[in-house]
C-alpha cells in the first residue's frame, strides 16, 4: 500500500521494483496481495495496455483506522487502553513520543 500511495498508481512489476532489495518478494506473492487488497476495497485495477494498473482507493488514514479498529476488536477486546498498554510495555518510545501521546490523552 506504501508503494501505491507514493506512486498514485502501479503495476505489479513496478511494484517488485519499488520493493526493498534485501527483502525481494516474487511477482506471483505480490499479485496474490493485490488481489486480496482489491478484495477487501482498499484497491482497484485497470487494464492498461497489457498489465494491469493498480490505485488506491482508501487514503491511508482510512486505512489506518481500519487496521486499528481490527486490531482492537481481534486482540484488546475492544480496548484502547489494552493496546496502548501493550505498545509501551512491547517497544521503544522515546520521551518525545510520550510527551505527544500525554497531550493526545490530555486534550481527549
Amino acid at each position: 500500500m506504501d508503494i501505491l500511495w507514493q506512486k498514485g498508481s502501479a503495476t505489479v512489476g513496478e511494484i517488485v521494483e519499488s520493493l526493498p532489495k534485501d527483502r525481494p518478494l516474487a511477482y506471483s506473492s505480490v499479485l496474490t496481495m493485490m488481489r486480496i487488497l482489491e478484495q477487501k476495497g482498499y484497491i482497484e485495477h485497470e487494464k492498461e495496455s497489457r498489465a494491469y494498473v493498480y490505485r488506491p482507493i482508501v487514503d491511508r488514514k482510512q486505512a489506518q483506522q481500519s487496521v486499528i479498529s481490527y486490531l482492537l476488536k481481534r486482540f484488546f477486546n475492544g480496548s484502547p487502553e489494552l493496546l496502548v498498554v501493550n505498545l509501551l510495555e512491547h517497544e521503544e518510545i522515546d520521551s518525545a513520543e510520550i510527551k505527544r501521546l500525554k497531550r493526545l490523552i490530555e486534550k481527549s
